[in-house]
């Protein structure tokens, strides 16, 4: 086996602190071609679909990527700006103000960034980038307040592919999920509460997840029940009733069952219930991002008032606005107790090991 080397480390160079933050991905274009790169990495992961390896490769090349790069494309097409795909410029955003707040608490030797599950930039680019400036101990935070093991354990499945093929390893920390943690859910009612300071409040709350299907419940994963303890805690900050919120589950993919009650369905079934006003929040998604912008900013919309209802609003996600970066900065502060963080710029570097004094580059 041949493993990634170091041979140009400089051991004069201060050790530091890495905060790097993942998130599941986007295709690098708005392209049948880019689609299908990005559709075919995503959807091989076993951790996604657990189907039979044989049977899936199969289904998966034999159908779903000869049709569904191109609808994809027209959909990520409707959402895709200047800036890129909203995802990653939403998560360049949040990188950017979160290494700011750490510099700002006195963090000097921390360095921050992001990688992408699926797709650029990956994770062995930014692991490689980080190690480069020193970074000697790692803090993973998977932008998945809910845990699932298609989403945060697939994450860890990437880091310990690319540590298996590393001669130095660095200490290591992952944070598997915050469903519960107080200034997220802080952050989330807040963002809902200056919504409805903006525009008043609807008949009902519709907390909207991300869905997966059911037999990964059955076969012990909590996603469903974290989903459901984020949204208990939502609205108990907000003062809501039962009868005035929601949870529902979007997203959908393939004739199995998955989590239900689905999010299509029941915004096609409140009309006829009374309920003509509603608005959706999505406290699973750290970040817009197609799934949000279009799926349920428009798709969604359209079930709405085409069943009868009169007003319907997407709160957006909590992207980079200050709440949000103070809660994921004080997870991160949370989750490095014990480890030396550097509050000196002049801190002296290490001393030089026995490989330098014995044979200096």
């Amino acid at each position: 086996m041949r493993y990634i080397n170091s041979p140009q480390y400089d051991h004069q160079q201060t050790d530091k602190i890495g905060i790097l933050l993942t998130n599941l991905g986007t295709p690098d274009a708005p392209t049948p071609k880019a689609l299908h790169r990005y559709l075919k990495q995503f959807l091989s992961d076993p951790r996604v679909v657990e189907v039979p390896r044989l049977l899936w490769w199969l289904i998966l090349n034999g159908v779903i990527l000869r049709i569904r790069p191109r609808r994809s494309a027209k959909a990520y097409a409707t959402v895709f700006t200047d800036q890129g795909s909203p995802l990653l410029f939403n998560t360049q955003a949040q990188t950017d103000a979160i290494a700011k707040e750490l510099q700002q608490r006195g963090m000097q030797n921390v360095v921050v960034d992001f990688a992408m599950r699926y797709g650029n930039p990956s994770f062995e680019s930014v692991l490689e980038k980080m190690f480069a400036q020193g970074v000697r101990k790692l803090l993973v935070l998977p932008l998945y307040p809910q845990y699932s093991g298609s989403t945060s354990a697939s994450t860890f499945d990437e880091l310990a592919a690319h540590f298996t093929r590393r001669r130095w390893l660095p200490d290591l920390r992952f944070i598997s999920h915050y469903p519960d943690y107080p200034p997220f859910i802080q952050a989330a009612a807040e963002k809902i509460r200056q919504h409805w300071q903006q525009h008043g409040q609807a008949d009902k709350l519709i907390l909207s997840y991300h869905g997966v299907p059911k037999r990964y419940l059955m076969n012990g994963d909590p996603y469903h029940c974290e989903c459901y303890k984020t949204s208990r805690l939502i609205a108990e900050a907000l003062g809501l009733s039962k009868d005035q919120y929601l949870t529902t589950f979007q997203s959908r993919f393939g004739r199995e069952e998955w989590l239900k009650p689905y999010t299509d369905e029941t915004l096609k079934e409140l009309p006829a219930q009374g309920v003509k006003s509603v608005q959706v929040f999505c406290p699973g998604f750290a970040a817009d991002c197609l799934e949000t912008i279009e799926e349920i900013g428009e798709e969604n919309k359209e079930y709405f008032l085409h069943a009868g209802g009169e007003r319907y609003e997407y709160i957006t996600a909590l992207n980079a606005e200050p709440r949000h970066i103070e809660a994921l900065c004080q997870l991160i502060e949370d989750n490095l107790q014990g480890w030396q963080v550097s509050h000196d710029a002049e801190r002296a570097p290490r001393a030089q090991c026995l490989r330098a004094e014995k044979y200096p580059q």
